[in-house]
């Protein structure tokens, strides 16, 4: 038995039930079946997922009219009788949406890890999922973010888009829709993965976004066409996203809220964890500093930090950061101390600038010469002063 195995109820396979004729014909093919099983099971069931594993797909569909009403599983046969996989895929064909399921060259072998991964997916863009999948970033954070928030969402999408990443998120409001709008703008491939149909924009208010990222991008589902996208689904949407990245980064979170959902899934799958940090007066940024504290996320600031961490070993590495450099930082101590003592106005004599410094009149007059060189230092009628400018 495979993972989940032992969800499956003993005695199924010892004789295979009759399938009524009233549900029309069983499906004889895996990915037929798969279809029809992500109308009948909710994302991530892992009864579904367990006689699929013991089973296949085929032979699972097979055994649903055996499994006792009230009994696990029990629950698939009274959606299978209203499960109608013609119109699903008339609906998939109407918006160009195709089913992908483990095998496919398409499969993102990420979503593989999860405990309970998809039975299938649908697809729908010209994007293969796989060679997106496989250096990608998860950008999300909270629906109602500041202008903050939205301005490094997109700006990190767009950096990363340059970069070659794909950016993938969930097509919601805030944080969501700026990073899938970074993207776009640079012309860089981005999914978004949907708690409902890939034919059902969701908010609706995103239509016109989810056409384009349809258009150049992939949009994806674990629920078919003209499912609705109900509240439970969300948080299992997230974790896909989680999944199928190579890192996940939080921009604005509050302490409780979905995207903090995902960077726990994606650290559980031992995914990169980023956070951007905020005001510390921001409740939005107050689940960023939280993961920041516990060592769950890493602290980034821009796409360059973002794609030393979720990109190649060695490769992807952000510039060193230092601060502007001036003559005076390479000068060493004893220099340093009489230039600090030069006067501005009017020259000053070895003698007195020593004094100053604290040193004696042979370092005073060596010292003198090398910022002569340097051009912070300069003879007038009376003495050395310090050069201005």
């Amino acid at each position: 038995m495979t993972r989940g195995s032992e969800a499956v109820l003993p005695g199924l396979d010892s004789a295979l039930p009759a399938w009524p004729s009233s549900w029309g014909a069983c499906p004889q093919d895996d990915r037929t079946a798969r279809a029809l099983w992500s109308r009948i099971a909710e994302p991530g069931d892992p009864r579904a997922g367990a006689l699929i594993a013991a089973y296949g797909a085929v032979g699972a569909l097979a055994q649903v009219p055996g499994i006792p009403e009230g009994m696990p599983g029990g629950r698939f046969a009274g959606r299978l009788v209203k499960a109608d996989l013609s119109a699903d895929l008339d609906r998939a064909a109407r918006v160009g949406a195709r089913v992908v399921v483990p095998g496919d060259q398409e499969w993102p072998v990420g979503v593989d890890d999860l405990a309970h991964p998809p039975i299938a997916l649908w697809v729908r863009g010209p994007l293969s999922l796989a060679e997106a999948c496989e250096r990608s970033v998860a950008i999300v954070g909270a629906r109602a973010c500041t202008p903050y928030g939205q301005h490094v969402a997109a700006d990190v999408a767009a950096g990363l888009g340059r970069r070659g990443f794909t950016v993938v998120s969930g097509a919601a409001f805030g944080i969501d829709v700026a990073a899938h709008r970074g993207a776009l703008a640079v012309g860089a491939p981005t999914v978004a993965v949907l708690a409902g149909g890939v034919d059902r924009a969701y908010p609706v208010a995103h239509t016109a976004l989810l056409e384009e990222i349809a258009r150049v991008g992939a949009v994806v589902s674990e629920v078919p066409p003209g499912a609705a996208p109900m509240r439970q689904r969300f948080l299992l949407r997230n974790r896909l996203i989680a999944a199928c990245t190579t890192g996940t980064l939080v921009v604005e979170a509050g302490l409780r809220s979905g995207s903090r959902h995902t960077a726990g899934v994606a650290a559980d799958l031992h995914r990169v964890v980023m956070a951007v940090p905020g005001p510390v007066s921001s409740s939005q940024s107050a689940g960023c500093h939280e993961m920041i504290r516990q060592g769950m996320a890493v602290l980034v600031t821009d796409a360059d930090e973002v794609a030393e961490e979720a990109g190649s070993f060695g490769v992807d590495l952000a510039p060193v950061r230092r601060g502007p450099r001036t003559v005076e930082d390479d000068l060493d101590p004893v220099a340093a101390r009489v230039r600090d003592a030069l006067p501005v106005r009017v020259g000053g004599s070895v003698e007195s600038i020593a004094a100053v410094a604290g040193v004696d009149q042979a370092q005073a007059r060596s010292a003198l010469g090398r910022l002569d060189l340097a051009g912070l230092a300069e003879r007038d009628g009376w003495g050395w002063r310090r050069r201005v400018g």
